[in-house]
């Protein structure tokens, strides 16, 4: 057994087994307390409830509750392996929205394979939740688990392995490109990976300035385009009049690669290939499409990003869902809009030109770090964070209404 592996199952199994648990916020430690906590005090809020429903958020922990709910049909680079062996993956999202933002989850595995099951079960346990967090089920049937969610249910619903990602893409981008003197509506722009942080990653985007005709998709099977008879209907507004078919062809001269793939899917010859000052953010993990080390050796005017912390720019998930329920919940949103994913993109852009924090240097072991080309995004541990991303979600709210 491998050291790390030795630590990971040691970590998860002692002193107690898995990663959450459930505390009581209040007293009872007498016969007086244990009567208001359950019968028969515990009447007086059920009655109210059933009178407003809204004053569940007075009195239960409804307004800082998310259910983290997966079927484990995509567990983060490990596929289908089920709901039962997700339970970690989502435990530690549990730990992450406490840890950054101070909202308790619980973590819901379900045994639902089909749209329309695991649907049926999210609506049903709803009420219990101020929001939900879909996490790690399989394209596209996570398309349209989220759409009808969003239309059945008055809390928000976000699926962070589309949006949460989606987010810090693109604030690492806008800054990225910033840095190489170019403009988000003029480059051109190759995916790798069209399924559901991929395809939701090109959509926010072009809401926030890219140009459609710009970007290329790229799949399992090569280019999307026209030519295909093979696209779903997610892929195929995204389909190009192109007699390319690889990836190798449509890298030539490209701007910007993004990578939510797999390893070693890029070749040193493919970056070489990319236009003057390229962007490449490859975030397959827990494996690169390519590594910094052999893509700087071919490009020094290179500013790159990955999924990993061993690497600078790590794109972290982390920088964005628990702030972005933060804000909707703080804020009552009974969705979350593209406005607000906007709004919190910007923010995390703007926070990471900023002069970095004392603290922030600390907890990194670092003496000095500044916005430049291995500093594009904020370190999750910026105790700034939990005050810019809510509030800038929070004014987005207020300006849709």
């Amino acid at each position: 057994m491998t050291s790390m592996k030795k630590k990971a199952l040691d970590y998860h199994r002692n002193p107690k087994p898995g990663k959450l648990s459930v505390e009581s916020m209040k007293p009872c430690a007498t016969q007086a307390e244990l009567s208001l906590a359950y019968s028969p005090g515990v009447a007086e809020p059920v009655r109210e409830i059933a009178k407003n429903p809204k004053t569940a958020y007075d009195y239960t922990n409804k307004g800082n509750l998310v259910a983290v709910v997966s079927n484990g049909t995509a567990i983060l680079g490990l596929g289908n392996l089920g709901p039962l062996a997700s339970k970690p993956v989502m435990e530690g999202k549990g730990v992450l929205f406490k840890r950054f933002a101070g909202i308790d989850v619980y973590d819901i595995e379900i045994n639902a394979k089909t749209v329309k099951d695991v649907v049926s079960v999210v609506e049903a346990i709803s009420p219990t939740f101020g929001g939900i967090n879909l996490e790690d089920i399989a394209a596209p049937e996570c398309f349209e688990i989220e759409a009808q969610l969003k239309k059945k249910l008055d809390i928000p619903v976000f699926h962070d392995d589309q949006h949460g990602t989606a987010v810090i893409i693109c604030a690492g981008l806008i800054n990225a490109l910033h840095i190489q003197g170019k403009k988000l509506a003029d480059v051109k722009i190759v995916c790798l990976g069209a399924g559901a942080a991929g395809l939701s990653s090109m959509n926010l985007l072009v809401a926030m300035g890219a140009k459609k005709s710009n970007i290329t998709l790229v799949d399992s099977k090569g280019v999307v385009s026209k030519a295909r008879t093979d696209l779903n209907r997610y892929k195929k507004p995204w389909a190009r009049a192109t007699q390319a078919k690889t990836l190798e062809e449509v890298m030539r001269g490209a701007d910007v690669f993004i990578g939510v793939s797999g390893a070693n899917l890029v070749s040193p010859e493919m970056v070489k290939s990319m236009a003057e000052k390229p962007v490449v953010f490859a975030l397959a993990n827990p494996d690169p499409e390519i590594t910094p080390d052999k893509a700087h050796k071919v490009r020094k005017d290179l500013i790159m990003a990955t999924g990993r912390s061993d690497y600078p720019n790590q794109v972290n998930n982390v920088l964005g869902f628990p702030f972005i329920f933060r804000g909707a919940l703080d804020a009552r949103a009974k969705t979350i809009t593209q406005e607000m994913l906007i709004a919190a993109s910007k923010a995390l852009a703007e926070l990471a030109r900023e002069k970095v924090p004392a603290s922030v240097l600390k907890a990194y072991n670092l003496k000095k770090l500044e916005f430049g080309p291995e500093y594009i995004l904020p370190k999750p541990f910026d105790p700034r964070l939990i005050d810019r991303i809510p509030s800038a979600i929070i004014r987005a709210v207020k300006r849709g209404k």
